[in-house]
């Protein structure tokens, strides 16, 4: 059986008994002040009649450039991510279409990924917590978010939160913490524990040797923080910082299957600041991140490289928030 030819453009606007421009504007949805709404609503049904889909590639190489932006992220799921992507959905507004991309699991996003989305002809690409040490310059405007020392990103100022944290917990009487680091290859955790090492040194507090590292989810870090627990207390061990919330969430888990009590035996602390971070059991103890934040400015950067008046982003600053998993 032949198929059925593709609907196009023209056949919507003869549809609609209007022009091709006019169709464009609406199925982009760039019509507001600009077509009229009874106009507007007899393209859209007449997209639906027809079963018109916007050919994006096509409409790219037209224009040399496309109305979409983006964001390649290593976890969708993550309730990080997801504040992100409010960040530059909030930010891009209806000037630009987003999509989004999710790695493989366990991977961060890598020149290869990026590559991938070029032949779109996107408008820019944003990349979220890409793997150290890659290049990713490509042939459209590629914004990093969260990737120190990489090109054209936008990061948290760590250091500030790091202090914080580390003065709070010596502040308690903690001369001696654990750390649960993340597997993750993206250069932010690198700096989170060098940091944390560092602010530890100057606050004559040391941090344990026994190596934990964990997949950033709930069930892993569990696992790992289980099989760790007797080593961190027989190491004198009484806090328990984890590179993420979720991985401190996993601690929380394990202290709680184990009989361990926090803050009592142990205190725990993480990065990000979640929302879920205000309702765990106890509270815990973060830094805080704001995605929300990264996201906006990260969209900020890309569209003002767009429009050509591009210019340094100051880092974004950090601070903690104390709860009950420190404070009791």
């Amino acid at each position: 059986m032949p198929s059925s030819p593709r609907v196009t453009a023209a056949m919507v606007a003869d549809r609609a008994g209007t022009s091709i421009a006019t169709v464009s504007l609406v199925v982009n949805g760039k019509d507001r002040g600009r077509v009229s709404a009874p106009i507007a609503e007899r393209v859209r049904a007449a997209v639906d009649e027809l079963g018109y889909v916007v050919d994006h590639a096509a409409s790219s190489l037209a224009r040399g450039s496309g109305d979409l932006v983006v964001l390649i992220a290593p976890d969708l799921s993550n309730p990080f991510f997801a504040e992100v992507i409010r960040g530059v959905r909030d930010t891009v507004g209806d000037r630009f279409q987003l999509v989004l991309s999710v790695t493989e699991r366990g991977q961060q996003p890598a020149t290869a990924d990026v590559r991938r989305f070029e032949r779109l002809r996107p408008a820019g690409i944003l990349v979220d917590a890409p793997a150290s040490g890659e290049d990713l310059v490509a042939s459209v405007p590629v914004v990093q978010l969260d990737a120190p020392g990489g090109p054209d990103a936008v990061n948290y100022d760590l250091s500030p939160g790091v202090q914080e944290l580390v003065a709070h917990l010596a502040g308690l009487g903690h001369r001696r913490i654990g750390y649960l680091d993340g597997t993750s290859r993206a250069a932010t955790f690198a700096v989170r524990r060098e940091l944390l090492h560092d602010a530890a040194r100057a606050a004559d507090v040391a941090v344990s040797p026994v190596d934990a590292r964990a997949d950033l989810t709930v069930d892993a870090a569990a696992q790992v923080a289980a099989a760790t627990l007797d080593a961190w207390l027989e190491d004198g061990v009484t806090a328990v910082v984890a590179a993420a919330d979720t991985l401190a969430y996993g601690v929380l888990r394990a202290a709680a299957a184990n009989g361990v009590a926090i803050p009592g035996q142990l205190a725990v602390a993480g990065f990000d600041d979640l929302p879920s971070s205000s309702v765990t059991a106890p509270a815990l103890t973060s830094v805080a991140l704001p995605g929300a934040d990264l996201g906006r400015a990260a969209a900020l950067r890309l569209l003002a490289t767009l429009d050509g008046t591009a210019a340094e982003v100051p880092a974004l600053p950090t601070r903690l928030v104390a709860r009950a998993s420190t404070t009791g």
